[in-house]
C-alpha cells in the first residue's frame, strides 16, 4: 500500500537508520533504495536539521507531529516548503513513518497554467501585431529611405532614425510571432547530442570564458521533440545563466545536468490518460539567483531585469517546453540557480502513454 501512494515515504529505524522507502522516495532523493536502505538519515541531512528534532517528538510523545517548510537539501537534490508528517509504528518501537510532501510539485503545476495562459495571450498579441504593425512598419521605412536620400544633412539622422526604429519594432514583433499556434513536427531527439551542439555554440559565443560542467545519465532514451526548438531553449538558458554569472564579477560555473527520473504525471486535457514525463535536463548556474518578488512571474512576456532585454526570452521557452508535453521547474538561491526541462520520451509516445 505504501509503494502506491503519490508521495514520498520513509521508514526510520530507532537509530535512524533506513528501513524502507518508496518509489517517490527514491525519485526525491535521487537514490535507489537499495542505496538508501544500506543509509542512515544523518547520511542525507545535516545534524541540526529540524527532521532529527520531529523523530525525537514521535518517539517521546507517541503523537503524530508535523513540520511546515521545511528545506531537503543535498549537492544531490534540493527541496524548499516541503512538509513532513512523522507517524509512530505502534508494533515497532522507535519506527517512525515519515510522509513527505513537496509543494514544489503543485508550484510545477500552477507554473504550467501560467505558461499556457501567457502563451495563448501572446499567441493572439503575435497575430494581431503581425497583420496590423508589420504592413504599415515597412511603408513608414520605405519613406524613411526616401526622405534619407532627398532631406538636407541636418535632417538625414532624423530619417536614419526612424528607419532603425521601424527595423528594432519589426524584429521584435518577428520574435513575438514564434509564439504562433503552430508547433513544428516532432520527432526522436538524442538530449545529448542538442547539448553538445549548444555547448559549442555557448562556449564560442554567449558563455565565452565560463567553464561549463556536464553531468549526463549515458542511458537516457530520445526526447519526442523537435531539435532546433531545443537548441533555441537550452541556448537561451545557458545564455542566461553566463549573464547571471558574469552580474556577479567572480568566477563561476555552469552545469549541463541529464536524467531519468520516475514520478511526475501530468494528465492530459480532454482525455483519461496521464502524461509521463521522465527526461529531465537542467542548466545550473552560480550566479545570484532571481529575486524573490519576480520569481512568481519569471516566464510572463515582457518582464525581464536587463536594461537591453526585451523579456520574451524565458517566456518563449515556456512556450516551447509547453508544446513539446514538458514543464518547466526553477530553484533559485543565493550562488544556485536550476532551470530543469521535464519532457516526454519516444516510448511514451509510441506506446500511446505520452
Amino acid at each position: 500500500m505504501l509503494e502506491t501512494l503519490p508521495a514520498p515515504i520513509v521508514l526510520v529505524g530507532q537509530r535512524d537508520h533506513i528501513l524502507f522507502v518508496n518509489s517517490e522516495a527514491e525519485s526525491f532523493f535521487a537514490r535507489s533504495r537499495s542505496l538508501l536502505r544500506q543509509e542512515k538519515l544523518s547520511d542525507l541531512l545535516p545534524a541540526d536539521h529540524p527532521l532529527f528534532l520531529l523523530l525525537h517528538q514521535v518517539r517521546q510523545t507517541g503523537n503524530t507531529v508535523t513540520e511546515h517548510g521545511v528545506m531537503i537539501s543535498s549537492p544531490r537534490f534540493h527541496y524548499d516548503g516541503v512538509t513532513v508528517q512523522g507517524a509512530a509504528v505502534a508494533e515497532y518501537p522507535g519506527q517512525v513513518l515519515l510522509l513527505i510532501q513537496n509543494a514544489s510539485s503543485t508550484r510545477v503545476l500552477d507554473r504550467q497554467l501560467a505558461f499556457r495562459s501567457a502563451a495563448r495571450s501572446v499567441s493572439g498579441m503575435a497575430a494581431i501585431l503581425a497583420h496590423e504593425v508589420k504592413n504599415p512598419l515597412s511603408g513608414i521605412r520605405g519613406a524613411a529611405q526616401l526622405l534619407e536620400s532627398s532631406v538636407a544633412a541636418n535632417d538625414k539622422e532624423l530619417a536614419v532614425l526612424i528607419r532603425d526604429e521601424a527595423d528594432r519594432i519589426r524584429a521584435l514583433v518577428d520574435r513575438m510571432e514564434m509564439f504562433s499556434e503552430n508547433p513544428e513536427g516532432r520527432r526522436p531527439v538524442n538530449i545529448h547530442r542538442v547539448l553538445e551542439h549548444v555547448r559549442v555554440l555557448a562556449e564560442n559565443g554567449v558563455a565565452k570564458g565560463i567553464p561549463i560542467v556536464e553531468e549526463y545519465d549515458p542511458s537516457l532514451p530520445s526526447v519526442w521533440g523537435n531539435r532546433d526548438e531545443l537548441i533555441q531553449v537550452l541556448l537561451n538558458l545557458i545564455k542566461n545563466a553566463a549573464e547571471a554569472i558574469l552580474d556577479t564579477g567572480e568566477p563561476g560555473q555552469i552545469t549541463l545536468v541529464t536524467a531519468y527520473r520516475q514520478g511526475l504525471r501530468l494528465a492530459v486535457p480532454g482525455s483519461d490518460r496521464r502524461r509521463h514525463l521522465p527526461l529531465v535536463v537542467t542548466v545550473r548556474d552560480t550566479g545570484p539567483g532571481f529575486a524573490e518578488a519576480i520569481r512568481p512571474h519569471l516566464f510572463e512576456p515582457f518582464l525581464t531585469t536587463k536594461t537591453s532585454g526585451s523579456g520574451l526570452g524565458l517566456a518563449l521557452a515556456g512556450k516551447i517546453v509547453n508544446d513539446h508535453g514538458g514543464v518547466i521547474e526553477v530553484e533559485s538561491r543565493p550562488g544556485c540557480t536550476e532551470v530543469s526541462l521535464h519532457l516526454p520520451v519516444v516510448m511514451d509516445e509510441a506506446s500511446g502513454m505520452s
